[in-house]
């Protein structure tokens, strides 16, 4: 499979500015498949440390933190040859080793021509326990696959090239098609294992098996992320912050097993995991978002939709044959899927606009930057004239050069009121950061 991922890995190798590398995400979102085929196709060796797999591994980074011993005792322990500009050291799993972590900034003080690639998932519980080596590594976060990159994967690449270029009026079959492989798509997800289950069978109910599983597996985690809340708490606010894809996130509506503060700590701690993503209410008035980012406002999406709708427990017997995507769970599936991809093109976090007014109902689903403007986005069917909260918007902060409209609808503009109706598979290319 093709992941986007590897061009980014490929000018961070190429980079004269090059630090250790940290590739961050939930468990199974393929960050050890793609660093494994970039380290075979890009250097004379690939040299893989497993943290989790080898316990044994972690002695090598307690006695101290130099690393030509460190890496002396690899090559032996290993028996592999680890050789600066030519070797590439992969540090899987490396959260289930914080001295490992510590250990990253010597590399890129005493041995900068080593290229170093780490990975695992709940790195952020390991890292607030650690003296950070901040200003010596460098981060790259990696989410599920993307609309486009399941079409890669299931042998569609011409029509992965349209939806990769500039979004435009496509003809009436292509349209169909791309809407009708989008609506596949959301069933089934972008967590690579899903997606190669259905590949491989064709079959939607296998790609369903592979997200009870995949839950499952998060589930098994919970132990592992606070020994302060209890795992059905952190499962039902899971569950719970699905089914409210879409709407301000109130606490005690979430679950009804456990108290306030409780919940707040469980929703905090997937948001963490990376499990779930928050979207905080923001200020579309200038950039950066984050520094309006509420603390008090906000909604969520799920990693991956193929696991929202399974948490869901949809039906997809009466969902599926829907032709729609904006009328499959009164539009939450369309709202999760365009997040979804956002968060994928902007490689940041996701915000919205609520009107801070008191008893103000305005609302408008995404902000995002393009062209380093700020830009609203609405996912929605429905004429112009019905987008009063993005007509408000857009009339009261000028700044922002038009509004998206995401929707089953082909591509249309309407210039003199700044908006554009983009159909939902563009989502991806439409949002993506120079």
């Amino acid at each position: 499979m093709k992941r986007f991922i590897e061009e980014e890995l490929l000018e961070w190798k190429n980079s004269t500015r090059r630090k250790p590398l940290i590739v961050r995400g939930a468990r199974q979102v393929g960050k050890t498949y793609s660093i494994q085929k970039f380290g075979r196709s890009m250097f004379n060796n690939l040299v893989t440390v497993d943290l989790e797999k080898e316990r044994r591994l972690h002695g090598i980074f307690e006695t101290d933190l130099r690393p030509d011993r460190i890496l002396s005792e690899l090559e032996v322990v290993l028996n592999e040859e680890i050789i600066p500009n030519k070797s590439l050291l992969f540090i899987d799993e490396i959260q289930s080793c914080p001295r490992a972590i510590m250990a990253l900034r010597y590399f890129y003080e005493e041995i900068p021509d080593l290229h170093v690639i780490a990975a695992g998932s709940l790195l952020e519980f390991s890292m607030s326990d650690i003296s950070f080596p901040v200003g010596r590594i460098q981060f790259l976060d990696m989410n599920p696959m993307t609309f486009p990159e399941y079409l890669l994967a299931i042998g569609r690449k011409e029509a992965a090239e349209i939806i990769l270029s500039k979004p435009k009026a496509v003809p009436d079959s292509i349209h169909n098609l791309l809407l009708d492989e989008l609506k596949i798509f959301c069933f089934i997800g972008g967590m690579p294992e899903s997606v190669k289950a259905y590949v491989d069978s064709k079959s939607l109910k296998a790609s369903f098996s592979v997200h009870k599983e995949l839950c499952e597996s998060f589930r098994h985690d919970f132990s592992k992320y606070t020994p302060r809340i209890g795992t059905d708490c952190i499962d039902s606010v899971l569950t719970g912050t699905a089914q409210h894809v879409g709407r301000q996130i109130i606490y005690t509506h979430l679950t009804e097993m456990c108290t306030h503060p409780t919940i707040k700590k469980a929703f905090h701690t997937l948001n963490k995991a990376r499990v779930i993503n928050k979207v905080s209410s923001a200020n579309p008035g200038g950039l950066p978002l984050k520094t309006t980012a509420s603390s008090k406002r906000f909604k969520a999406t799920i990693v991956d939709i193929g696991l929202w709708q399974h948490l869901n427990g949809l039906d997809v017997a009466k969902e599926y044959p829907k032709t729609d995507l904006l009328t499959i769970y009164q539009g939450a599936m369309a709202e999760q899927f365009v997040g979804q991809e956002i968060l994928a093109a902007q490689n940041s976090s996701l915000y919205y606009w609520a009107r801070s007014e008191k008893g103000s109902t305005a609302e408008v689903d995404y902000l995002t930057t393009i062209d380093g403007k700020v830009v609203p986005i609405e996912v929605k069917s429905g004429p112009s004239g019905r987008l009063r909260s993005l007509h408000l918007l857009l009339n009261t902060y000028r700044n922002c050069p038009f509004g998206l409209i995401f929707s089953s609808a082909p591509y249309s503009e309407l210039k003199k009121q700044r908006l554009k109706f983009v159909p939902l598979y563009f989502a991806y290319s439409m949002t993506k950061r120079a």
